[in-house]
């Protein structure tokens, strides 16, 4: 009875949003990846299944258990890898290295390693992770004004307006507007929509090595690297460094664990629709922004029990709406991260480095800005400091008289540290 009551219409809308977005941005891949391993169209239906069901429930159940919002999503990185990887496998052997692939993932949350490596990264550094992660999406809002400038600029003006008059609900207002404004002009493609349940189609697991080198170890890598890194970068400059990552990296890992012989290739920390549901626009108070995540989690959950029906009822929507919207909703959140991350003048440097280089969207082997970025600005950091400790020295070692003396003020009368037993250490 206590989310009804903390839920709010633009934590509502928080969690469709994050869902239009999650889903429109990647689904495709998920397909291609699908029919890299020769799955039948009842086999593809099964992974949205699966991904839907393992997706909302990872979501819903903590968020309401810690009152926390808690985000889970699927791995696009990983369905790239895998849509590359995956000719010359069968669906058994991809099933296989799904699960070999969760078992790490469950392996890192329960050892601790990851959120011990994740409490090494100053937090300028995480920011700027988090701002050059949804900067791309911030930046496409405004790209689809080639293809859609009335669309575009109605809401633009719409959401300057409602952050003007309605600041909790600029985000769902902008969305009613566009919505209405494409449906007038005839743009949503309700033909793709047929409402029908879902079935999940089991696949036994086949073990190769083979597999497990071209498919599991790269699947786990960039799952981890390219997701859950920004996914707990996100969690921290939103305000909720208090989540047990460790938990969070576990549950993802076993929710892939069981729904793996389904279609479940890898569940993850969210980073882009974890903003959405974490950020001031889902709701003012931090304490009920929990009620976005278990919003998105419920509707991640339909989603998975009439897969090709919602499936089709979001890629209804025009993409120049989907890319707009996304970036209208993260405006505050990259703002924030930004401003976090240029604070500190000692990480300043560093933290831009890795804003520049996560946001160039580069990838090198196999593995992608994300973590490019953390590396390059981890590094950067190293030397910036480095070169201030070496700078430093030769003012520790010079002798205090010589700038007293300097001054023309001289020290007071001391006893000698030498008739002091430990005076000069202890000094």
């Amino acid at each position: 009875m206590r989310f009804f009551k903390d839920l709010s219409l633009s934590a509502f809308t928080a969690g469709f949003v994050a869902v239009l977005v999650g889903f429109t941005s990647s689904v495709a891949i998920v397909f291609q990846a699908a029919q890299a391993f020769g799955a039948t169209p009842e086999m593809t239906a099964s992974w949205m299944w699966a991904l839907g069901i393992g997706m909302g429930l990872a979501s819903a159940l903590p968020s309401l258990w810690w009152r926390k919002p808690v985000m889970i999503a699927w791995s696009t990185p990983g369905a790239a890898v895998l849509a590359v990887a995956g000719t010359g496998y069968g669906m058994g052997e991809a099933v296989g290295a799904f699960i070999v692939s969760a078992v790490l993932i469950v392996l890192a949350g329960a050892t601790g390693w990851f959120e011990r490596v994740m409490n090494k990264i100053p937090m300028a550094i995480a920011s700027a992770l988090l701002a050059g992660v949804l900067a791309r999406f911030g930046m496409s809002a405004f790209t689809a004004a080639q293809t859609a400038l009335p669309l575009v600029l109605l809401m633009l003006a719409t959401y300057l307006v409602g952050k003007r008059l309605l600041p909790r609900y600029a985000v769902p207002l902008t969305l009613l507007v566009a919505i209405a404004f494409t449906a007038a002009r005839g743009e949503l493609a309700w033909s793709a929509v047929q409402f029908s349940l879902t079935w999940p189609v089991f696949t036994a697991p086949v073990f190769t090595w083979q597999a497990i080198v071209s498919l599991a170890l790269p699947l786990f890598v960039v799952t981890m690297a390219s997701q859950n890194l920004p996914g707990v970068a996100a969690i921290r400059a939103s305000g909720f460094s208090d989540l047990p990552v460790s938990k969070l990296i576990t549950i993802s890992g076993l929710a892939t664990l069981v729904l793996a012989p389904f279609g479940a290739f890898a569940l993850n920390l969210s980073a882009i629709t974890a903003a959405m549901c974490m950020g001031r626009e889902a709701h003012e108070d931090p304490a009920r922004r929990y009620t976005a995540a278990v919003s998105c989690g419920a509707l991640y959950v339909v989603i998975g029990l009439f897969g090709a029906a919602v499936t089709g009822l979001l890629t209804a929507f025009p993409k120049e709406l989907v890319a707009a919207i996304a970036g209208l909703a993260l405006l505050g959140t990259i703002g924030g991260g930004l401003a976090a991350a240029v604070r500190d003048e000692a990480h300043r440097e560093a933290a831009l480095i890795t804003f520049l280089v996560t946001l160039s969207g580069v990838t090198l082997a196999g593995i992608g800005s994300a973590f490019w970025g953390v590396v390059a600005g981890a590094v950067a950091l190293a030397v910036q400091q480095l070169g201030r400790a070496r700078a430093q020295v030769p003012a520790e070692k010079a002798p205090a008289d010589k700038d007293i003396a300097a001054s023309g003020n001289m020290p007071p009368e001391t006893p000698s540290t030498a008739a002091v037993p430990g005076a000069g250490k202890n000094a």
